[in-house]
């Protein structure tokens, strides 16, 4: 009985020991050798690992720059310019400049201009109440309101109004992670360049379908009259699938396209108030 107990454990302890050799020789083979400066990187990147520079996580992306020839593409967000400089000094690279952007709602869609027809009765997501039917009013490219971008974004940038019923981006606490963009299941939410003073002129509306049915179904639909086109003279507005669109780059916030949008689906954001006109009067002197 003691002798099948040794060789057992002979046995055993040679297996351990034959397992012990092929896994080192396995381990040196398959050995990576990783860039002590992938740690650094991470480590001067703010650990949002939110995404938004298109890699899984911070980790993933520190790994990127560290492999990359040249920084063109590559750019974190939340750390912006700044950061990037940082970590292209670190690695003897150049960093360009990127425009800073922030998220925008395109949508104005409140029971104000868009009453309810039905009602939703379900689990609160936008995505689930999007696939099961059109939503609580006549237009299907508008907001549902669930609060799906508010449960994406990790900086507390967005809320639901209770009012208005769409969400409140704030331009302050919104680092132009692309987290809610990905979230709206109506594509609703677009990163555009930010301006000074956080000015914007965009079109809040998404709706594709023609003038008459669009503006039945909200009060500030775009209906795509081209007035809009007709008086930008930068090239900054254009037209598709029965809606206009401002392109943030090109505008150049003269505001002619706002006082033209006879539905008032051009919004203007955080710009002074306008004067109002004044009439001559035409003053008829008799000789």
């Amino acid at each position: 009985m003691s002798s099948t107990v040794i060789v057992t454990i002979i046995s055993l302890s040679l297996l351990a020991a034959v397992s012990a050799i092929i896994l080192y020789f396995v381990a040196q083979k398959f050995h990576v050798v990783e860039d002590p400066r992938i740690d650094d990187v991470q480590a001067a990147l703010p650990a949002a690992n939110c995404g938004g520079c298109g890699y899984a996580g911070c980790r993933n992306f520190a790994e990127a720059l560290v492999a990359a020839e040249t920084f063109d593409g590559l750019n974190c967000p939340v750390g912006g310019n700044e950061v990037m400089k940082s970590i292209a000094g670190m690695l003897g690279k150049t960093a360009g400049e990127a425009d800073p952007s922030v998220a925008v709602l395109l949508c104005n869609g409140t029971p104000q201009y868009r009453p309810k027809t039905t009602r939703y009765d379900g689990v609160v997501s936008c995505q689930i109440q999007h696939n099961l039917y059109l939503g609580e009013t006549n237009c299907s490219y508008g907001c549902l309101g669930d609060g799906d971008c508010v449960k994406a974004c990790g900086f507390d940038a967005i809320m639901i109004d209770s009012e208005t019923m769409l969400p409140v981006i704030s331009d302050d606490k919104c680092v132009a992670c692309g987290a809610c963009v990905k979230s709206c299941p109506r594509h609703l939410i677009e990163l555009r360049k930010k301006a000074k003073k956080d000015r914007k002129i965009y079109v809040a509306c998404s709706n594709c379908d023609k003038g008459a049915v669009a503006i039945k179904a909200c009060k500030v639909a775009c209906i795509a009259c081209n007035k809009c086109l007709k008086v930008c003279e930068f090239g900054a507005i254009t037209i598709e699938k029965n809606r206009a669109y401002i392109d943030a780059k090109k505008c150049t916030f003269c505001r002619k396209c706002v006082a033209e949008c006879s539905t008032h689906s051009i919004m203007e954001v955080n710009f002074p108030p306008r004067k109002p006109k004044v009439e001559t009067e035409m003053l008829t002197i008799n000789g």
